[in-house]
């Protein structure tokens, strides 16, 4: 009777419930591949905001107030008339450059078997960051393009679009692609925070 219990006693400490160890330090998916890409696809989109808003210079003709209309002078509309505008290029050219920089950490990181959840918060606190910036440049510039677009009557401010309309173009577009980018970080900053939730739930 001993010596056929002794190989199952044995047979009873040897075996060990399957580890979770592993499984819980890891994060549930492929976050690098994925955390990088959507960082490069915000860098594209901030760098072509900034590229169409800096390009958008246009000189027209136009009347001098108190002479005849047929008194034209040339008269440049360009994005360093605005302030708003002027903000609007420092905080996309400001996310350009947090978004290639994250991005570089995010291909590094990944190389280790697993995220740490500092660097994880780090991320979501950083884009949360980020999408208030972005969102307050849009907005600015978006209400400046309004009144360029349709004018104020009641304060007197008349409509430019109709003569810079290349100008309105190209603001239009900068301003969309601004968009964008807000968009973006907000995925980016519910993508963080729900990997950083599974790592250590």
């Amino acid at each position: 009777m001993e010596s056929t219990d002794k190989p199952a006693a044995v047979a009873a400490t040897t075996t060990t419930p399957p580890s979770t160890t592993v499984a819980a330090s890891k994060c549930p998916f492929n976050y690098s591949a994925v955390d990088v890409g959507l960082r490069v696809v915000l860098f594209a989109a901030a760098v072509i905001s900034v590229v169409v808003m800096a390009t958008s210079k246009q000189t027209e003709m136009v009347p001098v107030p108190g002479l005849p209309t047929s008194v034209r002078v040339p008269y440049s509309a360009e994005f360093t008339d605005s302030p708003a505008f002027v903000y609007f290029m420092a905080a996309l050219s400001t996310t350009g450059l947090y978004s290639i920089i994250t991005a570089l950490a995010s291909t590094l990181l990944g190389r280790k078997p697993s995220y740490t959840n500092t660097i994880l918060l780090a991320f979501a606190l950083m884009d949360v960051v980020f999408v208030g910036i972005v969102a307050s440049a849009t907005g600015a510039a978006g209400a400046v393009a309004y009144i360029g677009l349709r004018g104020n009557s009641h304060v007197r401010w008349d409509k430019i679009c109709n003569v810079y309309d290349e100008f309105c173009r190209h603001v239009g577009t900068a301003i969309a692609f601004s968009l964008f980018a807000a968009i973006l970080l907000v995925f980016l900053t519910m993508f963080s925070t729900f990997a950083l939730y599974k790592k250590i739930r």
